[in-house]
């Protein structure tokens, strides 16, 4: 093998290096949060809401970062003592700074400001949830 070949050989080599090596660098600070590429979108805020009525869960704050669903179940993210919520009642979603309510298909169903939810709804700062007895408010 010439020297010339076995130069743009290693040449080759430590370049495949680097790019590994940035990746990596790249990687573990988005992993940290670091926020690394300024052209992705800002992060997610995080929606708040509150018990305001129920029989032994008023005043618990559901924080919403990302997508929570609230229900009956021990398996739900967030547990309603509720006996007119379904297992698996409601989810909420944040993005960017909007937060959804979508009712995961339930019988008593889910009120918004006293209204039935029929699809996806966005929520604003103040709005009345309402599952069964229990009412909480979008802070």
């Amino acid at each position: 093998m010439s020297a010339l070949v076995a130069n743009v050989l290693k040449l080759a080599f430590v370049g495949m290096l680097y790019l590994f090596l940035w990746q990596m660098a790249r990687s573990i600070g988005t992993h940290l949060g670091a926020d690394v590429d300024t052209s992705r979108k800002p992060r997610r805020r995080t929606g708040q809401l509150t018990i305001v009525r129920s029989d032994g869960q008023a005043g618990t704050r559901v924080t919403v970062s990302d997508s929570v669903v609230l229900g009956r179940s021990p398996d739900a993210d967030v547990l309603l003592e509720d006996p007119y919520a379904s297992m698996f009642h409601l989810r909420l979603t944040m993005d960017g700074d909007t937060m959804s309510l979508a009712d995961l298909g339930t019988t008593n169903g889910t009120y918004v400001n006293g209204r039935r939810v029929t699809g996806p709804i966005t929520l604003n700062p103040g709005d009345s949830v309402q599952v069964g007895k229990t009412i909480m408010e979008v802070k």
